[in-house]
């Protein structure tokens, strides 16, 4: 289903529940939860074939969420979709909850893999697409990156294989919001030209508004389309997005809302 309306106020309740979330366990990482909710949304809620009913499904597609820390943004779109009851929200990162501050693949029904080390995402997501290509699975691989995670030596590593196995089974969002906890990704370890480096090895590459979610359906018809390569769709995003006084913040990389904070964020979500 893609209506844009229904899209947009899923988005907007996934982004109340995590600014709520990470303000009840005063620890959680908000700025890149909100900047990539957009594509969470599109995918839980109208591009992949699941069931939160049989997390498990044979032939369901996967997700992996490589910038782990943005954890609660996961965890408020499975709530949403209806994996597990809101209620639980309220949980995270308490002892003994199933919402970590990473994902937990064991705790938590609809986590494909546990992740958190920045960097080791995209070979578990080549993994599973390649796995998919060798038993001629029709199941589809998302995956989500994040500036600061793209850094790292392993990305690239994992780059060439995907083009090496030619995994057009696999599409790979990069939250491009330009920030990273240190401050803005240019002064600390710059990247440009990203797009042009994924496509240097060997990427089907794809830039959008990783906010507009008529751009965002646009791209995923387009590495579906694609044949014998793996596509990056390098989303240009806000950290924080939703939320005025946490928008393009670097502080709000990974520290908790006050009450009052919640509180206005909250209305302006409203």
């Amino acid at each position: 289903m893609r209506d844009i309306s229904f899209l947009k106020e899923k988005a907007k309740e996934i982004r109340k529940s995590i600014v709520s979330m990470i303000c009840e366990a005063k620890s959680g990482h908000p700025g890149g939860s909100l900047s990539a909710t957009d594509i969470l949304t599109a995918l839980y809620f109208s591009e992949m074939n699941i069931d939160p009913t049989n997390p498990k499904m044979e032939g369901r597609d996967r997700f992996v969420l490589s910038k782990g820390h943005a954890a609660p943004g996961v965890y408020a779109t499975l709530a949403e979709r209806g994996y597990f009851p809101k209620e639980e929200l309220g949980t995270l990162r308490k002892f003994g909850s199933k919402l970590q501050g990473h994902p937990d693949m064991k705790k938590l029904a609809g986590i494909e893999i546990s992740t958190g080390s920045l960097g080791q995402g995209l070979s578990v997501a080549n993994g599973m697409a390649l796995n998919g290509k060798i038993y001629n699975e029709n199941y589809r691989v998302y995956a989500i990156l994040g500036d600061g995670e793209i850094q790292e030596g392993q990305i690239w590593e994992a780059a060439m294989t995907a083009a090496h196995y030619k995994l057009d089974n696999l599409c790979v969002f990069l939250d491009h919001n330009n920030l990273q906890i240190d401050g803005n990704v240019s002064e600390i370890m710059g990247i440009e030209p990203v797009a042009d480096k994924w496509r240097a090895f060997g990427w089907n590459v794809i830039e959008i508004d990783g906010h507009n979610f008529d751009e965002i359906f646009k791209a995923l018809d387009m590495a579906k389309e694609c044949k014998g390569k793996p596509t990056m769709v390098v989303a240009k995003t806000i950290k924080g997005k939703g939320v005025s006084f946490m928008e393009n913040v670097c502080g709000f990389h990974g520290v908790a809302p006050t009450v009052e904070e919640r509180d206005k964020a909250l209305s302006e979500l409203a």
